[in-house]
């Protein structure tokens, strides 16, 4: 079958199956179960490994991570065989693969290709990290979660329910033409369309009308107060004339356009003439598709690609560092990794009992073994760099009083040798997630908690826990901006489909507290409610936090200007330049 390609500026009749631009970014549903000799079955495949034993850290002096762990009868120490595949297999490799290059030109790696690159239709991070190259919009979010300007130079309230934009006049769409607030209207208005279907439109639910008086100022009136609304204000502007087609639009106003694409191999973007903020010195950006990661790893290091962001292995980042030509840079980041509990399961309904699950863990070991400590414990949901992030105790680890909490809820095992009770965890296939479900289940196998690890392609494992089925599951936030995520993760009303509540947990003080935290706009006072949310969460557990993953970004030492965002944006592509 011949790979489907599409280059900038054509336009198919619409999204569904007919449409040769549904077919080359609609998102691909993932198989229900593992694959199996091409047989598709819902049966995950089950691992019980160290059920009782403890996790144990070491220094191993052959290893390249410096880490290795005991798990049930065999120790493990990946470095040294894995190092010495990778440099035989380097070795191979040498010569072989594309051409280097045109100068200028620089290649990034995705693990997968982007659902969409339509901003009214761009969910997944893949996308995002390719919008924030081709669009602009009226705000953007700075490191600190904090809205700032971007295509509005000021914005105000003129009331309660009211928001005053004045435009940038020297934004401009590649072609030449001024952004204006005839392009924003038109945006926002096909996003709120139902015929559409767009999946951004709830989130503009408070939005009742937006008017475009002159060419450089919007207005947005909402129904009722509601301070989140800044952060729907990111939403990439398309030209008013394509706003409405029902097929994908990627003409947008940020540093870089798109050029060509093709799905399962590359994307290729050239810069932007009309971008106000001084044109990208790069001459391409190339971003190909590259599911493998050990193929991924071979091309970094022959140069036939030059930046990773998805963080390999942490046994291959310790290799790329020995690499001369490479640099393998690690900055503090906040996608915030935790244990999702469904508390409609009456064990883990108990307190005490989630209690006990934090206190067995050894966070400060996980990051290590896990990540080759790329990472930092965490408390919650929101990272120390948020504007509204308060400091709350760490979970420590402390197995006797696990176990004392779990004599206490009435847990205690029939005999020495058989544990409390049984737990099922589910989690992704990506070796990071497998390899954080062996080090919990050791863990908890410690403190008398049996643990079945379930390991599941993503679709399938999203799906249930969407659905309520499941007892543990791994899962990250990314991107976290606004704090008005407690009231969607968190507020008793917002078990899906309304929302991300998907261990229902219910607290009327949570409930109460994260209401107010979206009617509330004085900045000081927004951030006591959230500290208060942030106690209370870290009283109750309704999650277990885990940690926040640093960025770890691979790179040649011959580019420069490109500084690592803590959310893994690309947007310093457009001040970078290659040797």
């Amino acid at each position: 079958m011949a790979r489907q390609k599409r280059t900038c500026g054509s336009s198919p009749a619409g999204r569904g199956k007919g449409s040769a631009w549904a077919g080359v970014w609609s998102a691909r549903t993932a198989p229900a179960g593992n694959v199996l000799n091409n047989k598709t079955t819902r049966k995950p495949v089950p691992t019980r490994i160290g059920l009782h034993r403890p996790l144990r850290c070491c220094r191993a002096r052959d290893s390249q991570l410096g880490a290795c762990y005991q798990s049930a009868s065999r120790r493990v120490k990946p470095g040294r065989a894995f190092c010495l595949a990778l440099a035989v297999l380097g070795s191979l490799a040498d010569g072989c693969g594309e051409a280097p290059p045109p100068p200028g030109t620089l290649v990034v790696a995705f693990d997968s290709d982007p659902d969409s690159l339509d901003p009214r239709f761009q969910t997944d991070a893949n996308g995002a990290r390719l919008a924030d190259l081709l669009y602009a919009g009226l705000t953007r979010a700075d490191a600190a979660g904090r809205r700032v300007p971007e295509l509005a130079r000021t914005w105000e309230m003129a009331d309660s329910r009211s928001f005053v934009f004045r435009l940038r006049p020297d934004f401009r769409f590649p072609d030449g033409t001024a952004v204006t607030a005839a392009d924003v209207k038109a945006t926002y208005d096909a996003v709120r369309d139902p015929a559409l279907a767009s999946p951004k439109r709830a989130a503009l639910a408070t939005l009742s009308a937006i008017e475009a008086p002159d060419p450089t100022t919007v207005v947005m009136r909402l129904t009722e107060p509601f301070a989140p609304f800044l952060d729907a204000t990111g939403l990439g502007i398309l030209p008013a004339a394509r706003a409405r087609e029902a097929g994908d639009v990627t003409t947008g106003a940020g540093p870089f356009q798109l050029v060509s694409a093709e799905r399962g191999d590359r994307l290729v973007l050239a810069p932007n003439p009309g971008y106000p903020d001084g044109a990208p010195r790069l001459r391409a950006v190339v971003v190909r598709i590259v599911p493998d990661e050990l193929v991924r790893v071979l091309e970094l290091r022959r140069g036939g690609v030059h930046l990773v962001e998805d963080a390999p292995e942490p046994e291959t980042v310790a290799w790329l560092a020995t690499v001369p030509s490479l640099l393998v840079r690690r900055i503090p980041g906040t996608s915030f990794v935790y244990l999702a509990l469904n508390l409609r399961d009456p064990r883990l309904a108990d307190r005490r009992v989630r209690e006990a699950l934090t206190l067995a863990l050894d966070r400060e070991g996980l990051v290590r073994f896990v990540l080759g400590g790329a990472a930092r414990p965490a408390t919650g949901l929101l990272a120390p760099e948020h504007w509204a992030y308060a400091s709350t105790r760490q979970p420590r680890h402390d197995p006797r009083r696990a176990r004392r909490l779990l004599d206490l809820a009435g847990y205690r095992a029939p005999r020495p040798d058989t544990p409390r009770f049984r737990l099922v965890y589910k989690t992704s296939a990506q070796p990071v997630r497998r390899r954080l479900a062996e080090a919990v289940q050791a863990e908890l196998g410690a403190v008398g908690i049996a643990v079945d690890v379930r390991v599941y392609e993503w679709g399938t494992l999203y799906a249930d826990v969407r659905s309520g089925n499941f007892e543990l599951a791994s899962l990250a936030w990314v991107g976290v901006t606004d704090p008005d995520l407690y009231y969607l993760a968190f507020h008793s009303t917002m078990v899906p489909p309304a929302g991300y509540n998907r261990g229902a947990y219910v607290s009327r003080v949570t409930d109460r507290l994260t209401k107010a935290g979206r009617q509330t706009f004085e900045p000081a006072r927004r951030r006591a409610i959230y500290a208060r949310v942030q106690r209370r969460l870290a009283h109750d557990l309704p999650v277990v936090p885990l940690w926040w993953e640093d960025r770890v970004v691979v790179q040649p030492r011959r580019l420069h200007g490109f500084e690592p965002s803590p959310s893994g944006d690309l947007r310093g592509l457009a001040s970078a330049w290659l040797d």
